[in-house]
């Protein structure tokens, strides 16, 4: 898969994730891409998706993995959607790096 789901808008990057709640792990796993071929990282968490714990989840989970503060991750998008796009203090290429990892 050569697209990664992340682009730059200004100084911070937007990162794609497909979230599953209520899963029995957090947890950062694979890209992957969906029927029309847009990729994401597939992301779980425990939270239940109820008045914004999964996304707050999410945020705190994505932080963690990038090494940067939880409170400087934020939903641009689908705040009520399992496809959300994730503002992230990191260059386009810093999050590159960290897909790559990821990629099966």
């Amino acid at each position: 898969m050569n697209d990664l789901p992340v682009r730059t808008d200004g100084e911070v990057a937007i990162l794609t994730v497909r979230v599953t709640p209520k899963s029995s792990k957090d947890a950062v796993e694979t890209v992957e891409a969906d029927a029309q071929g847009r990729s994401y990282v597939k992301v779980r968490v425990r939270a239940v998706p109820e008045n914004g714990a999964a996304n707050t989840a999410v945020c705190k989970l994505i932080a963690k993995w990038l090494g940067v503060r939880k409170s400087d991750v934020s939903v641009v998008s689908g705040d009520t959607a399992r496809v959300k796009q994730l503002r992230v203090p990191s260059s386009e290429d810093e999050l590159r790096v960290a897909l790559q990892g990821l990629q099966s």
